[in-house]
């Protein structure tokens, strides 16, 4: 079950209370770009309204909370997350999603916890919001912005490829910052983007 439509305003009045100003900002447009994109792929709009309105509920939580709230809900912290805590914030987000902001969809609960790093074969909702995340309006820093934008409305497995490659790019530069799930998510598209050539 997604948020209404009436759901949805209460739930961003409270979020614009616990989110600083650009989180929030940041939020509204994956909220509109979801929505937007879920319109050009024939799909349900209010489920991304609800996913994107909520994806970074827990960003804004200090790290140190976030792995204190994952133990006290039995929530699995990986090796990885330890060092990296800030990555908890989608998980914990779907958590939060379920149990303080109502939702009953395991689709959205999903599209939140991949957000960030991505995955294999991902669902329509899926990466409609983990591509929201990367070029909704405030978005100005990452390369071919113009590119991914055209084919997030196009197709939205090359637009994954398109921009799961730039992100090993940067990501190359820091290899330790490398989730294993964005690697996956890179292999996986990277043969569907091959298998068209072929």
């Amino acid at each position: 079950m997604a948020l209404s439509q009436i759901d949805l305003i209460q739930t961003e009045k409270e979020l614009k209370k616990k989110l600083d100003s650009d989180r929030f900002r940041h939020t509204q447009g994956v909220m509109y770009t979801a929505a937007a994109m879920a319109m050009a792929h024939g799909t349900d709009m209010l489920q991304a309204q609800t996913a994107g309105l909520l994806h970074d509920c827990a960003k804004c939580i200090p790290d140190k909370k976030k792995l204190d709230m994952c133990r006290k809900n039995m929530l699995p912290v990986t090796a990885f997350e330890m060092e990296n805590p800030f990555l908890l914030h989608a998980k914990l987000g779907a958590f939060l999603a379920r149990t303080k902001y109502g939702v009953k969809d395991k689709e959205i609960e999903n599209s939140i916890i991949w957000h960030t790093t991505g995955t294999s074969a991902m669902s329509t909702l899926e990466k409609l919001i983990y591509i929201a995340d990367y070029i909704e309006p405030g978005r100005d820093r990452a390369a071919h912005l113009d590119v991914i934008r055209k084919l997030a409305f196009e197709d939205l497995d090359e637009c994954m490829y398109r921009i799961l490659k730039d992100t090993m790019e940067y990501l190359k530069s820091n290899p330790k910052s490398m989730d294993s799930a964005t690697e996956e998510a890179f292999l996986y598209y990277s043969n569907i983007h091959n298998g068209r050539k072929d």
